[in-house]
């Protein structure tokens, strides 16, 4: 027999413990498998041999079932880069006396785009020092942008929290008969898949957001004000979707101060400010009622709107990588691959980490309108699948209830 060990890592989600627990209900239905723990905070934890043994703390079906709905990292995460082992092999060393303490032989890293890279570099350093342990990236993300897969697990809940918050301020702009205008800022770093998913209203006959600007289109601070005149014509309330990874011509937006310049162990820029932006220019060539909204870090973790469509295929892809590994794979990450739309169905794979860590899938231009302030109707047949169906929320005192690793 011997032991695994699964770890998450990056922004929380509202899906990523229900990879959690598909690699957890996988792995006890192991004959081979003894202890399964959990790394406290990412590989920050496996190198500092911070581990806690799942089943002590998963001790009946119900916990189970509520730690696949409750949102966030139980374990902790991290946003820590591995240097190459070729320039500094200290904490691998440290990561391969852990595993071999605790006789771990396989490693489930729970992540994004930079997760991947730890995978990438801990199998190739031990496939490189003839060390038989399996190591499987299992991807998660509200931003869908990790490559290879058709979406990454977290992203259903986050498109569908959007979605309905947007609908909810469609709502509240259209109490009083009034010129105004309401621009939303949704998270993505790089690409605009978010931002895109809000698109999904029209399925319901919803004309709003009337404008989508996504990292992907050209934007222009004239050529906006522009699209909210033309709209202004037909609406008394203008909606506008912006993705925080846009980049404006205005010199003044980064001179403003409106963008931050503190970036992560990886080099990426923490973004908020340009639905503010937008807000202040609009607000002095609009001459309506102008606001802005950031919906910022509620869209990770809203599990009491999350789609059951996402946390299933969540436990599954979890699932899957358990299998993964007993199949002899090692330096590959779990992906979907869509077989058809209507009706929606997909099938799990792998694909080689080389593929993928590192890399941005970015939405696609095709699927963005002429004028680049909109998307199109394959996006929305893309999205839709993807938000379907709720989960039975348990209630206390009015309030979710949630799995707290420290009850």
């Amino acid at each position: 027999m011997f032991n695994i060990c699964v770890a998450q890592s990056g922004g929380p989600t509202a899906a990523i413990n229900a990879s959690l627990a598909g690699v957890y209900l996988q792995a006890c239905s192991c004959s081979e498998i003894n202890y399964i723990y959990g790394a406290i905070n990412g590989i920050n934890g496996v190198i500092n041999d911070d581990m806690t043994e799942l089943k002590r703390i998963l001790i009946s079906d119900y916990d189970t079932e509520l730690l696949k709905k409750t949102p966030s990292t139980i374990l902790g995460s991290c946003r820590f880069k591995l240097r190459k082992h070729t320039d500094d092999d200290t904490d691998y060393k440290a990561v391969t006396d852990t595993f071999l303490k605790h006789n771990i032989k396989m490693f489930f890293y729970i992540g994004g785009n930079d997760s991947m890279d730890t995978v990438m570099k801990l199998d190739g350093y031990f496939k490189e020092k003839g060390i038989d342990i399996k190591v499987i990236g299992v991807p998660k993300t509200i931003d869908n942008d990790v490559y290879e897969t058709d979406h990454t697990p977290g992203f259903g809940s986050a498109a569908k929290y959007v979605a309905t918050t947007m609908q909810e301020i469609i709502r509240d702009s259209r109490v009083y008969s009034i010129p105004s205008v309401t621009i939303v800022e949704i998270m993505g770093r790089d690409t605009g898949w978010l931002t895109a998913s809000s698109c999904v209203l029209r399925s319901n006959g919803e004309p709003a957001p009337h404008l989508i600007y996504l990292p992907e289109a050209g934007f222009s601070a004239a050529r906006f004000l522009d699209d909210v005149k033309k709209m202004q014509t037909r609406h008394m309330a203008v909606i506008i979707a912006v993705s925080e990874g846009i980049t404006c011509d205005d010199e003044n937006y980064t001179a403003g101060g409106f963008s931050s310049a503190l970036t992560d162990a990886f080099g990426h820029k923490y973004l908020s400010g340009i639905g503010k932006y937008l807000e202040k220019i609009a607000a002095a060539n609009l001459g309506c009622k102008v606001r802005s909204v950031e919906l910022n870090v509620m869209q990770r973790c809203s599990s009491h709107i999350a789609s059951l469509t996402d946390i299933n295929e969540s436990e599954r892809i979890g699932r899957g990588a358990v299998n993964a590994a007993f199949n002899g794979e090692s330096g590959v990450m779990m992906i979907f691959r869509r077989i058809s739309n209507n009706p929606y169905r997909i099938e799990i794979s792998t694909c080689d980490i080389k593929n993928t860590a590192n890399r941005v899938r970015y939405f696609p231009k095709e699927w963005i309108n002429n004028e680049q302030n909109k998307v199109t109707s394959d996006a929305l047949n893309y999205f839709l699948p993807l938000i379907q169906g709720e989960p039975e929320i348990e209630f206390c005192n009015g309030i979710p209830v949630h799995f707290r690793l420290n009850q």
